[in-house]
């Protein structure tokens, strides 16, 4: 079952609850997704790849993220929370992440299988990971973890 599916049968059902908040959130997801597609029409896409709408998903999260804290400074608690809460829908969608030493030893074996030195060659094992996890992996966190182990 694809992403969209997902988002297909999560918003009936959200609906069918009568979640206007659950309903609210995923609409926007889909209307984010419908730009999306329609962005790579040029490259003659007609509908983007679950990576891509992954990719998509992170990015949502974490412009909400940067909303929460700006909320969260102007003293807006009401509206930081309904941000939090898109940001708990858009979540769901998303496949669990390699996190902690999960993630740090699969940057070390990569690391070992590249023979990466130093910073220069984070390229190469970002590469190497997001071919070997995709999906699985938050690319901020990622780096961080690489840099921290190529001693940056």
């Amino acid at each position: 079952m694809s992403v969209r599916d997902d988002l297909t049968a999560a918003l009936k059902t959200a609906m069918l609850a009568r979640d206007a908040e659950r309903t609210s959130a995923i609409r926007l997801i889909n209307a984010k997704l419908k730009d999306t597609d329609i962005a790579a029409r040029p490259k003659g896409i007609d509908k983007v790849s679950d990576d891509e709408v992954f990719a998509m998903l992170r990015s949502m999260i974490k412009s909400r993220r940067d909303s929460v804290a700006l909320y969260r400074q102007g003293g807006r608690e009401d509206l930081a929370a309904k941000e939090e809460a898109e940001i708990a829908v858009i979540s769901e969608f998303l496949p669990a992440t390699l996190e902690g030493e999960a993630l740090e030893a699969a940057v070390k074996a990569v690391i070992a299988e590249t023979g990466a030195a130093s910073v220069k060659d984070m390229g190469k094992v970002v590469g190497a990971l997001k071919a070997r996890h995709g999906a699985a992996l938050d690319m901020g966190v990622v780096s961080g973890v690489v840099k921290a182990l190529l001693g940056a």
